[in-house]
């Protein structure tokens, strides 16, 4: 599949094979599946993701949380020593919960960005309503999105305000208590804002229902590139099972 036919596919459809793709392979035990995952998770990218360095520049964000783990879970887990460096301990129980974390998290990540990076939030709030998701969850994903930049505004005029008093950062008390205001005052102006937002929908006719604009309509492909999907998650899954049965 190119990346001008995940264009075209169904929003619904690419959803369905990213939600199934982590729960398959968060699943995973084998670290040798796990990283034929991860392998199978690059080859899609690298045929469907139209913007190579963008997902690069995510993953390495991404991974700058997995390296906390690897700082910390292989001398920190109990289990068998496989090095000693002084005082600490490194388990090759918790080396081994590390590695499987680090592949499990990148295959993750490639198939999620690979099928929602170019997809615009109106249009997965429509595939999720489509999907059943709960209406409450999609509104708040929309709106999070539609006002998040209104509360930045929020604060940025604070920090104008206080700028053009001569505030300064500084590691002191003054500054501790100033910026905790700020905060505070960034809060309580969003609230007022999010009920004025309310009350104005509420006067056109608001009833608590989204309707949507966008018709979405699954097409034969579409069916043939879940399936597809999913036919190779279940290989997984079951690679992964026999596997882990013959070491136990």
């Amino acid at each position: 599949m190119s990346s001008t036919a995940m264009h075209q596919t169904d929003p619904r459809a690419l959803l369905l094979v990213a939600g199934g793709a982590a729960f398959c392979l968060s699943c995973l035990q084998s670290l040798v599946v796990s990283g034929t995952g991860l392998a199978l998770a690059a080859i899609f990218a690298c045929v469907c993701a139209p913007d190579w360095r963008s997902l690069l520049k995510r993953l390495l964000l991404a991974n700058l949380f997995v390296l906390f783990i690897w700082l910390t879970v292989p001398w920190t887990m109990p289990g068998t020593d496989i090095l000693i460096i002084g005082p600490v301990h490194f388990s090759r129980e918790g080396l081994l919960l590390a590695m499987g974390v680090t592949l499990k998290c990148n295959a993750i990540l490639l198939i999620f960005l690979t099928l929602t990076a170019d997809m615009g939030l109106l249009q997965m709030g429509c595939a999720l309503q489509k999907l059943h998701m709960p209406v409450k969850l999609v509104f708040l994903l929309l709106f999070t999105y539609r006002y998040i930049h209104v509360i930045a505004e929020e604060w940025k005029k604070l920090q104008t305000a206080a700028a053009l008093r001569g505030f300064m950062m500084q590691t002191s008390f003054h500054t501790y208590k100033t910026i905790g205001n700020m905060l505070g005052l960034t809060v309580i102006n969003s609230i007022t804002r999010s009920h004025r937002i309310y009350e104005a929908m509420l006067l056109r006719g608001f009833s608590g229902d989204f309707y949507l604009t966008t018709e979405l309509k699954a097409r034969r492909r579409d069916i043939i590139f879940v399936s597809s999907c999913f036919f190779v998650l279940a290989c997984l899954l079951c690679a992964d099972l026999y596997v882990t049965c013959c070491h136990v």
